[in-house]
């Protein structure tokens, strides 16, 4: 214990223990900073202060750099002069190694074109060179200095203007991004019209200001001739502008000024232009049914497709609408009945309805045929036709007449030949009876351009002409052939057929069961000779009277095609008759282009990738472009399956 308590007190004399005072005395007697640290001294050898030189410099250095700096080089000038003789022996070098005959030419005079050949065109990908847009409005002056390769970034190859382009600097590479950029996403149309400048205008100037300028000088003149085309400018009322240009392209065309729509596009004889575009999505009205009709609208952008389960659905034709293509505005389903026919019928000028009307006609095996509206949602049925109930024990024969003046529909009853009734478009009212002469009934029948008329065939091949409005017969001919016949179709135009009465349609088309189809030309029928013989008027009583008709009684088709061997259940025309289509539901991807007035069929479409089914409907119609202002044909196609088709022709 004892020890212990030594221990700490030490301890604490030890921490208290106030510093010693040394005198000058005892500072003497200690030993110096030098002296303790011996070992080190401030002198440096070579070798370290050559180091120091090397990495930190010294002041000698950087006196020198200054005055090298502030005054040429001339030693630097001695030394591009020797790589401008080293490359003059290198150049002399490379000449030796080349034949004779890549030193030389020879000068066989100037060659026509070399003017123009000598001026250098601008790139089409240069921004600086279109002098339409706008200058950027900053710009980074480290894209010059950025270089970009081209070679070894994959999704940057499609860049390249040849194939072995590899570095770019930065600016080129943005402008070849920008090209790229209106390659994939083009400029609109309504774009571009609006950021269309108009062409200069030249003016002249006016007695008064060229006597002024004769009486100054040239200068003055200059001036005052400017003023004046500056006011002339301001002074001008917009409208006066838009005028003479209508005048000058008025009088620049050489189209008829009589024509109310532009000439269509003829197409070519043996190649079509064709492509395909977004089908019309027919799943979107719920239904997976087959497609049994299609009906284009004259004059709205609007398809209509009918299905074996009774739906009917109304499209928009716009393949190229985003992000829905053709969409669906509208969709009617019949309970119980499965559609066969569709058309549209707009309300004849001069109608309780105002005119201008959509209604749509959807026809089935049934004893009625349906008419809805599609403005007002609204859907009449009309169950028979009074007094002849009889004949019209079905109403899937129903046609509109271009216009919707008239209805037609084919009887079903089949003794004493075949009928076909006549209503009113509006108040759908019995106004007329067609009646043929054949055995087995009518197999089709067929308005004619101007609905005043049809075309009824009979099962025996003969084809009737029946004016509507003067309740009568035009003439009658027959079939070449006559062996199974199963469609008949209208189209073109025939101004000769309209003075005559024939409705104005030029070509006539027949297929058969055997695959084959006649073509007729009726322009040859109305500028030859008719032949006598007699009618029955059925409306006006059993009456028969002389009459002439315009058609000889056994023609000869125009052209006869046989690349079918199915029997054909389609013919359609184009609305300006230039092309038929010719199809077969028996087998799949039976179909045919041909083109009029050759009467040849097209070899490159449809090929064998062409995927069309089992063909149920066909139909042409075409459809104007508000934002273009140009009429688009299109081809559409359905199959049994319930998918809808559609391709593009161009001319």
């Amino acid at each position: 214990m004892l020890s212990r308590r030594l221990n700490s007190e030490n301890k604490e004399n030890e921490f208290t223990r106030e510093p010693a005072i040394l005198s000058q005395d005892d500072d003497d007697g200690l030993p110096s900073e030098a002296e303790s640290f011996g070992d080190f001294s401030d002198e440096k050898d070579a070798t370290e202060q050559e180091l120091e030189k090397l990495v930190f410099g010294d002041s000698a250095g950087f006196r020198d750099e200054i005055r090298k700096f502030s005054r040429p080089d001339f030693e630097d000038e001695v030394d591009i002069e020797e790589l401008d003789d080293r490359a003059e022996e290198d150049y002399e070098n490379e000449l030796t190694r080349l034949e004779d005959a890549d030193l030389f030419f020879v000068d066989a005079g100037p060659v026509a074109g070399t003017e123009k050949a000598l001026i250098p065109a601008p790139a089409s990908g240069d921004e600086d060179s279109a002098p339409e847009r706008e200058p950027p409005a900053w710009e980074d002056s480290d894209d010059e200095r950025l270089m970009v390769s081209l070679a070894t970034v994959p999704r940057l190859r499609k860049l390249r203007n040849f194939e072995g382009e590899d570095l770019i600097n930065g600016k080129e590479y943005s402008k070849r991004l920008r090209r790229q950029y209106e390659l994939l996403n083009p400029i609109p149309d309504w774009a571009k019209s609006a950021t269309a400048r108009p062409p200069p205008r030249k003016r002249r100037r006016s007695h008064a200001t060229a006597s002024q300028s004769d009486a100054f000088s040239s200068d003055s003149s200059s001036h005052v001739d400017s003023d004046s085309d500056d006011n002339d400018e301001m002074a001008m009322d917009p409208t006066t502008h838009s005028a003479s240009h209508s005048l000058a392209s008025l009088l620049r065309s050489n189209q008829p000024l009589t024509r109310s729509r532009p000439r269509s596009c003829a197409f070519r004889p043996s190649v079509i232009n064709i492509h395909q575009t977004h089908e019309v999505d027919s799943s979107s009205s719920g239904s997976l049914a087959p497609v049994s009709a299609l009906a284009f609208h004259p004059t709205y952008p609007l398809i209509l497709a009918a299905n074996r389960d009774g739906t009917c659905a109304l499209h928009q034709v716009a393949p190229s609408l985003v992000p829905t293509p053709n969409p669906q505005l509208a969709n009617l389903h019949v309970r119980h009945a499965g559609l066969h026919t569709v058309a549209f019928a707009a309300d004849p000028p001069g109608s309780n309805g105002g005119g201008g009307e959509l209604r749509v006609f959807l026809a089935a095996r049934r004893r009625y045929f349906l008419v809805w509206d599609v403005v007002r949602g609204r859907v009449e049925r009309v169950s028979r036709v009074y007094g002849h109930g009889h004949e019209q024990r079905t109403m899937e024969g129903l046609k509109v007449a271009p216009g919707g003046r008239y209805v037609g529909l084919a009887g079903s009853g089949r003794k004493g030949g075949g009928v076909v009734s006549f209503l009113e478009g509006m108040t759908l009212q019995w106004v007329a009876q067609c009646r043929v002469e054949s055995r087995g009934g009518i197999a089709d029948w067929a308005w004619w351009r101007d609905g005043r008329g049809v075309s009824v065939l009979g099962r025996n091949g003969e084809v009737t002409e029946w004016d509507v409005e003067g309740r009568r017969v035009v003439g009658r001919w027959e079939d070449e052939g006559a062996v199974g016949v199963s469609v008949l179709a209208l189209g073109g135009r025939d101004r000769n057929g309209e003075q005559q009465g024939l409705g104005g349609d030029r070509w006539v088309a027949v297929g058969s069961a055997s695959g084959a189809v006649n073509i007729y030309d009726r322009k040859a029928w109305t500028n030859g000779r008719g032949e006598k013989g007699k009618h029955t008027a059925i409306a006006n009583g059993d009456e028969s009277e002389e009459y002439v008709q315009p058609m000889p009684r056994r023609p000869k088709p125009t052209k006869m095609l046989d690349q079918l061997t199915t029997a054909i259940s389609h013919l359609t025309f184009s609305p300006d008759g230039q092309l038929l289509a010719m199809a077969s539901r028996v087998k799949t991807n039976v179909l045919r282009l041909v083109h009029l007035p050759s009467c040849t069929v097209y070899r490159n479409w449809p090929t064998q990738g062409t995927k069309l089914g089992k063909i149920s409907a066909v139909a042409f119609g075409e459809v104007k472009n508000q934002e273009e202002d140009e009429e688009h044909l299109y081809l559409s196609v359905a199959n049994d399956q319930g998918r809808i088709r559609m391709w593009e022709l161009q001319a």
